[in-house]
Parts: structure tokens; sequence; C-alpha cells
């Protein structure tokens, strides 16, 4: 039995026809939908819940998705204690410098890579993408951060992350399928160089992967906490993800003021800590996915239909 909907399309109306089928499929959808969308905001509402109870409700497990004895304690702990703070900021630095180098070096590597005229890409793609296969390991890489001097410096959280192939071939791919090339021949017609045409014509071009590219980067780079705990030794230099994973790991809070600490059980304020640290942690990436969103789908689609 056919089912006749009437919708407005561009001020014309559209006549739908749903079947009995197509309404159950699209029913199965919705809830299967609704059931992903309930496995992940039930875990998200718990942590938030859980930062703004009170200690000892937390630690006795009463709290579930609503705040109990409403407190903000863990957050004044957060804010007060000079070594999360520190390291927070230290994550915010490593994110902003780390995201513009890493972005900028994919774009120096994809775009020639996307040139036709480069007699030796496909060389370079070949070695490019062995790395993706195989790669020295940690100790062989801790031996080149280590005689680089980069043990303990700003610049080891850096730079032995600082490009990704997969995201090179994103580049590269974007560029190809998205930029004709009769764009470049007419430009070098009028005399435009090669470092104008890419500043002035490829980079406004490449907003969307260009968006893509920052979402990646910086999220991977204010989750790096393996990084600092291979290169970085000085408690004033370490990010806010290391400090949140001694918490979590090693229930270590040492070293941190805890200006409540008196007011409560220790141990209970390691377990409020653990879900305050998590939420301060997430808001910057969460603060700055909606301004990406709406790039991220069309960056990713246009960048890996092409070869």
């Amino acid at each position: 039995m056919k089912k006749e909907k009437t919708t407005a399309s561009h001020g014309t109306k559209v006549k739908l026809y749903q079947t009995v089928p197509d309404k159950i499929l699209t029913a199965c959808i919705w809830i299967l939908l609704i059931l992903i969308m309930i496995f992940i905001l039930v875990p998200v509402l718990f942590i938030i819940a859980s930062s703004f109870s009170d200690a000892k409700a937390v630690s006795a497990g009463k709290v579930f998705l609503w705040p109990v004895d409403f407190s903000l304690a863990g957050y004044q702990v957060i804010f007060q204690s000079p070594n999360i703070v520190k390291a927070f900021l230290n994550s915010v630095a490593y994110t902003v410098v780390g995201t513009v180098v890493s972005v900028s070096l994919t774009l120096l590597a994809g775009y020639p890579l996307a040139r036709t005229d480069l007699k030796i890409r496909g060389f370079v793609m070949f070695l490019f993408t062995v790395t993706m296969f195989f790669s020295g390991g940690m100790i062989p890489t801790y031996l080149v951060v280590s005689k680089l001097k980069l043990i303990d410096s700003f610049w080891s959280m850096i730079l032995p992350s600082a490009m990704g192939v997969w995201n090179v071939i994103l580049i590269k791919t974007y560029i190809q399928s998205s930029i004709p090339g009769e764009i470049f021949e007419s430009a070098a017609i009028d005399g435009c160089s090669d470092w104008i045409y890419f500043v002035k014509m490829v980079l406004p071009l490449s907003t969307p992967i260009i968006a893509v590219m920052v979402l990646l980067y910086a999220v991977g780079k204010w989750n790096d906490f393996f990084s600092a705990l291979l290169y970085l030794n000085d408690v004033n230099k370490q990010p806010l993800q290391l400090l949140l994973r001694n918490i979590l790991v090693s229930n270590d809070t040492t070293g941190m003021q805890l200006s409540l600490a008196e007011q409560m059980n220790r141990q209970e304020l390691k377990t409020l800590l653990q879900y305050s640290l998590i939420i301060v942690s997430s808001v910057p990436v969460m603060l700055l996915y909606p301004f990406i969103q709406k790039y991220f789908v069309k960056g990713i689609m246009m960048g890996s239909i092409k070869g």
C-alpha cells in the first residue's frame, strides 16, 4: 500500500510515496539512531553529573544522570591548583603551535604531489606511503629525538608528530579533484608564480579540507599524552592530558596544592577530580567542533573519492 506525502521544495510541491516496507525501514533506522544516541549520551551525562556532585555522593555511587548535592568543589580544586592551570596552558600552547605547524607542512607536502608536472611525485608518494606501514618503532624514535637535543623541550611535542601521511594523501586528492589544472595554466600565462598561485588560489579554494586538517590535528595534539610521557620529564612542561592520566591510571595527586583537602577525604577528592578534569580537558575540543563541522563531511568526502 502506498501513501502519498506532499512536501515543498524550492516553491514547488513534490509528491513522495512511502510503502509499508519503507516505513518499517525508516522506523528501524530511527530506533537504531536513538539507541546509539543513548549509548553515547549516558556516559557523558554521568561524567557531567558526577563533576558537579558532592565528593561523598560520587564515591558512594549515588550519582547517575543528575548531580547529587550540587557542588563546584572539583572545579575549585582544579582552578586553584597552579599545576593544573599550568598543564592546561601547556596543552593549549602545544595544540595551537602544533596544529599550525602540522597543517602548514601537510599543505606544503600535499600540493606539490597534486601537480601533474612534478616528475618525481610517484617516487615521493611511494616513500611517504611506505612510512604508513613500516616505522622505526618507539625506541629508535626516542633515540632520534634525544640526539636532536629535544628531550624536555617544547618542540618534542611538536616535531615528532608534525605530519601525517594519510592527511597528506587527503590534501593531495582534494586538490586534484577540486581544483582544475586549467586554473594554474591560466594563472601561469598571466605571470603568476607557484607561491602566489598556492597562496591566492589553492588555499582559498581548499578551505573545507584545511578545516578538516585543523580539526584532526588539533584533536590529536590536545589528546596526546604519550609523547609527553616519553619526552618530558619537567613537571612544569607537561600537558593536562598527562596530569589526567596520572590521576586516572596512577591515582596520583602529589604535587598539587589541594586547597580543599582539609574539607574532604583525599580518596573522595581524587574520584571527584577524575570527572572534573575529564570535563575540563574535553571542553576545548567540544567548542572547536561546531565551527568546523560544516566543512568536515565535505572535506573528507571530496578528499577520499579519487586517488
